[in-house]
């Protein structure tokens, strides 16, 4: 995965802003390669709820280059995250990408991890299923849905 890190990397530090007090010139740099490297890996681990993370690498980087360059940066952040998306979206559910099945993301009455495999496309195994979000639109009754109904607030 940090191929991608990497790729963002390589394409925006020629365009990286060095301060004048950095005696070695080399601070700006790596802290632009360890936020890209760090978004990575969330994308990787936490892809669920991770919303925006091409927005949230470009918040991160953007103080250090210049204002004409916050489009390229834009750019590029966007396109390596999309990709590494895509490329998550690709892998199998059943392996996690350093090969080991992927585990309950719930914690025991003692604190500790659960160690059971989750339901297939879901983050709980079947003990903690409670805890997943559910999004499953509900029916609302036509009157809330009538525009022609008047309301009055009690």
């Amino acid at each position: 995965m940090y191929r991608f890190s990497r790729s963002i990397y390589r394409e925006l530090a020629p365009r990286v802003m060095e301060d004048e007090w950095d005696a070695t010139g080399c601070r700006n740099k790596q802290q632009v390669l360890d936020a890209c490297e760090a978004a990575i890996q969330r994308l990787t681990y936490d892809r669920r709820y991770f919303a925006r993370p091409a927005r949230s690498l470009f918040n991160e980087i953007r103080p250090y280059f210049s204002i004409r360059d916050q489009l390229l940066v834009w750019k590029v952040v966007e396109k390596n995250m999309s990709l590494a998306d895509e490329f998550l979206s690709r892998l199998p559910d059943n392996v996690g990408l350093d090969g080991r099945p992927p585990q309950c993301n719930a914690h025991t009455r003692k604190g500790t991890p659960c160690q059971r495999t989750p339901l297939p496309g879901r983050d709980y195994c079947p003990s903690h299923k409670h805890l997943e979000d559910t999004f499953e639109s509900a029916e609302l009754p036509a009157e809330i849905l009538d525009p022609e109904l008047e309301y009055v607030a009690a």
